[in-house]
């Protein structure tokens, strides 16, 4: 196991395409997967029949929480008892499991991930197929070709490809594996500065711009962001994880109701910070660009932009040439939010969204350009797309470029 890559949250991963005899009922009433031989690689060759706990997950683009539910896997040679009782010299793996929710959405050509976790138990995720998070998990797991119809495995999960950065664990997260990263020397420094409470957004992304002394924007605005964004997460990450503590060792009383209150401002104030501090590190940039912009200006029917360039006035300037006019928005991951950027800034036809999202479906990628518009992500995401798609993603720079120009 080593720290910061995926072997520290899996022993082993294998993935394969479900058949119709494994999710249609009509079909089969097996309840067993096929291909499992590379299975042994990871699940081993046991005497007899092994019964782990599992976690079932059904992953689709179009709902924000996967399906879950806790069930079991049953793994075991069929051919054992032929071997011991007439001296057949055969070996038949197979891997059992039970009806459950997660199966009954299954359809065929759906993508089956199965991960051995550290403590024992397994992780068995149904994906539906070319969406998204489909390919972001191949993308996070370095599956490339899935033709045959047996299982992909692998183990050695400690490849420069398998380091854990920002954009991956987004996905880790969306499969339930949390990635809990800190910097416990900078947290004294931390609960002296702000009192020992958490400050507003804008104030920590700006103090963790300041422990980056080294770094400066000119030197690259895709990994300058990226380093700033990653720098943040760490420290709020160490921030939270004492001030949780903290309140956690008081207790509630037996307040099941003030718990789930307090475990929900938890969630919400991760989901809400995160896409701030973006927007923070990127006004951040913009400015040591030295680039006009303005943030969450009104425009027509009270729809708020992220950012409008050159600004709020040549926005609402009539005699303002609009070849001139650009707007961003901004999201750490699209599904289909991406959309809601359409109806924003109508003066601007091109839209340009900018995204930490890794791995995006061709699909989506295709109907964004349909629409006019511009995908924007940092440099190092690129690689998790198609050299189709690369062809056509602009990065950060790309996109200071073009605001500084049109600005000329």
């Amino acid at each position: 196991m080593k720290r910061g890559y995926l072997s520290q949250y899996f022993e082993g991963v294998a993935l394969k395409r479900l058949s119709a005899v494994e999710v249609d009922m009509m079909y089969s009433h097996q309840h067993e997967f096929n291909g499992v031989e590379g299975l042994r690689e990871i699940l081993g060759e046991p005497e007899g029949k092994v019964k782990y706990k599992a976690k079932f997950l059904y992953l689709t683009d179009y709902d924000d929480e996967p399906i879950i539910e806790d069930g079991f896997l049953t793994w075991y040679d069929a051919r054992q008892r032929a071997r011991l009782e007439k001296g057949v010299m055969r070996w038949e793996y197979r891997l059992y499991f039970p009806a459950n929710q997660v199966l009954q959405c299954a359809t065929v050509g759906d993508l089956l991930l199965i991960a051995k976790l550290p403590d024992g138990t397994l992780l068995a995720i149904v994906v539906e197929q070319e969406t998204t998070i489909a390919k972001q998990l191949m993308w996070l797991f370095g599956f490339s070709d899935l033709s045959h119809p047996g299982f992909s495995i692998r183990e050695d999960l400690e490849t420069e490809q398998d380091r854990i950065e920002f954009a991956s664990r987004f996905i880790l997260e969306n499969i339930g594996i949390i990635v809990e990263t800190t910097e416990e020397t900078r947290l004294d420094a931390m609960l002296e500065k702000f009192k020992g409470k958490f400050p507003t957004t804008r104030e920590f992304s700006a103090y963790a711009r300041s422990t980056l002394k080294d770094i400066d924007p000119q030197d690259g605005a895709d990994d300058v962001l990226m380093a700033w964004l990653e720098r943040e997460e760490v420290l709020f990450r160490t921030l939270e994880r004492h001030l949780i503590g903290d309140r956690l060792t008081q207790g509630f009383d037996d307040d099941v109701d003030s718990f789930i209150s307090f475990s929900l401002s938890v969630q919400n104030r991760r989901k809400s910070r995160v896409g701030l501090s973006l927007e923070n590190h990127l006004e951040s940039l913009f400015t040591a660009y030295s680039i006009r912009y303005s943030r969450t200006s009104v425009t027509e029917n009270k729809t708020k932009p992220d950012f409008l360039f050159p600004g709020y006035e040549e926005y609402h300037d009539p005699t303002f040439n609009p070849i001139n006019l650009t707007m961003l928005g901004v999201k750490t991951t699209c599904k289909d939010r991406w959309r809601q950027v359409l109806t924003e800034a109508n003066r601007i036809p091109k839209k340009h969204l900018l995204t930490l999202e890794a791995a995006i479906s061709s699909n989506q990628t295709n109907e964004m350009q349909s629409k006019s518009l511009q995908l924007v992500l940092p440099r190092r995401i690129h690689e998790s797309y198609t050299d189709l798609q690369r062809s056509w993603l602009m990065d950060i720079s790309e996109f200071i470029r073009l605001v500084s120009e049109r600005d000329k």
